[in-house]
């Protein structure tokens, strides 16, 4: 993993654009290169409770927990703030491997105010890269 490569605050309904790169252990959007995104949204069950799923409204993606992270208890309908590494799976949702989980369901504005975040870093730094690209 690369960590000089920041991790994107982004939707989950974004993630579907995301595209490998053949050259490097990462992926591109819009000419971002990254390996890690910044996620914010409610955890979802799902039939394998080996298999947590977070729910941002646009979509849905898996949560791929290790270590001290799935010792905890994570409860379905916890608003949650996540950050890990990227990986598309074809045929199947994609899936973040867990580096940063925190609850985030004590702070009920946390959730409008994500959709502001990740608008003003679209704007401010994702737009004009992509603009460029195109």
């Amino acid at each position: 993993m690369d960590y000089s490569l920041a991790a994107l605050k982004l939707l989950c309904g974004q993630l579907k654009d995301a595209r490998g790169t053949p050259s490097q252990n990462a992926l591109t959007l819009g000419g971002i290169l990254f390996q890690r995104v910044w996620l914010q949204g409610v955890l979802v069950s799902n039939d394998d409770e080996d298999r947590l799923l977070l729910d941002d409204s646009t979509g849905i993606v898996e949560l791929n927990l290790s270590g001290d992270f799935r010792q905890r208890q994570w409860k379905t309908g916890m608003y949650v703030m996540v950050v890990g590494g990227f990986f598309v799976r074809t045929g199947d949702i994609p899936v973040i491997k867990v580096h940063k989980i925190v609850d985030l369901s004590p702070f009920p504005d946390r959730e409008a105010m994500w959709y502001l975040e990740v608008l003003e870093a679209y704007k401010l730094f994702y737009q004009p890269l992509i603009e460029e690209f195109i």
